[in-house]
């Protein structure tokens, strides 16, 4: 009878272990305590645990008129970080046996710090996520309580196709998650400092530029290039400096025109017309009252003076006499001298002026 009751015990508890370890291999292949689990499900939940909170505070408000100030929602930090299953899952019965190991306690903020520490330390947040090997970005982020890093939705799959809440990289089962945003910090610091490099490079190349532009190279060919260019935009600078107003130009040249015009008619009136007698008269004895005796030209005797000091001294003429010519401003020349001058000007010229006194004339030759 005894054998009977021990041998019906012991096969109890075969049965209760048994149905310890299905109940518990179940639960271990069971989705529902996943860390990161699909986002409809938790939604329908928190609409269920919103729904049946609100039913049960639910209370009567009555309407006293009098305004009252609401505050908004208070927005969240972005880059708060916070525990994504904060509850340990129940214990299974395997468990309760001592058949397994119960499930870790939730980790306290000192353990978090010191498990992002090592995070830190071993640089997993500076390298590609480990599962889908590109950069973490701006991408959620999760840290696990065994220090490794990757995205939220890079494990969120990688659960749900393996059904096993495991580490992709240490194996670890039954870990805790973290929010983080290290990934995100770095990355936002990795474009800024790329902005500024940028920046200082087109500054400093802009700086280089300008330094070019005021200070000639060394080089031979460089130098002559240089100075080239600055040879051509002083050109254009002062192309552009110039007024080019055709009809203005134009205009002033009518001006210029005119103004000529108005000189030379001025001088043929006054060298143009034919003098009087009377004019000649008064002209010679302008000459003779001036009392002089040699050609400005030549610097030789005039003939009349010549005649009179030959007859004073009582030589005779065995010189050749030389014809005098009067001009209009009253100066004497041998007519020789004249003509050689004005050959020596030129025909071209329509007037030609005295040797002394630069003046237009008319000239007659006074008669010996």
């Amino acid at each position: 009878m005894l054998k009977n009751k021990a041998h019906s015990s012991k096969q109890d508890r075969l049965a209760v272990t048994a149905v310890a370890l299905q109940d518990h291999i179940l639960r271990d292949f069971e989705l529902q305590n996943l860390s990161v689990a699909d986002y409809c499900k938790t939604k329908v939940q928190k609409r269920e645990n919103r729904s049946k909170f609100l039913k049960r505070n639910m209370k009567a408000i009555i309407d006293t008129g009098l305004k009252k100030t609401t505050q908004g929602p208070k927005a969240e930090d972005p880059e708060k970080e916070y525990v994504l299953d904060p509850k340990p899952p129940p214990l299974t019965l395997a468990q309760r046996l001592g058949l397994f190991e119960p499930p870790p306690l939730p980790l306290s903020s000192e353990e978090w710090g010191k498990v992002k520490q090592r995070s830190i330390l071993q640089g997993d947040s500076m390298q590609p996520c480990p599962i889908c090997k590109e950069e973490f970005e701006l991408r959620p982020q999760v840290l696990l309580s065994c220090s490794h890093v990757f995205h939220r939705a890079c494990l969120q799959a990688f659960e749900k196709f393996t059904n096993k809440k495991t580490c992709p990289l240490c194996r670890k089962s039954q870990y805790q998650t973290r929010v983080i945003h290290d990934g995100a910090q770095l990355f936002r610091i990795k474009c800024v400092t790329r902005i500024q490099a940028c920046w200082r490079g087109h500054m400093v190349r802009k700086w280089y530029r300008d330094l070019r532009k005021t200070l000639p190279p060394t080089d031979a060919k460089l130098r002559r290039k240089f100075f080239e260019e600055k040879f051509t935009e002083i050109s254009h600078r002062v192309l552009r400096s110039f007024h080019t107003d055709i009809d203005e130009l134009f205009a002033e040249i009518d001006r210029c025109l005119a103004i000529n015009r108005s000189v030379l008619q001025q001088l043929e009136d006054k060298c143009g017309r034919e003098l009087t007698d009377e004019a000649w008269q008064k002209i010679h004895k302008q000459a003779l009252h001036r009392e002089a005796c040699e050609c400005p030209i030549c610097l030789t005797p005039l003939s009349a003076s010549s005649d009179s000091h030959h007859a004073a001294s009582g030589t005779g003429g065995g010189q050749r006499s030389r014809e005098t010519v009067l001009l209009s401003c009253s100066h004497t020349f041998h007519h020789e001298c004249l003509l050689a001058l004005e050959e020596f000007w030129g025909h071209g010229s329509p007037f030609h002026v005295c040797p002394v006194c630069r003046s237009c004339y008319q000239k007659k030759i006074l008669a010996s």
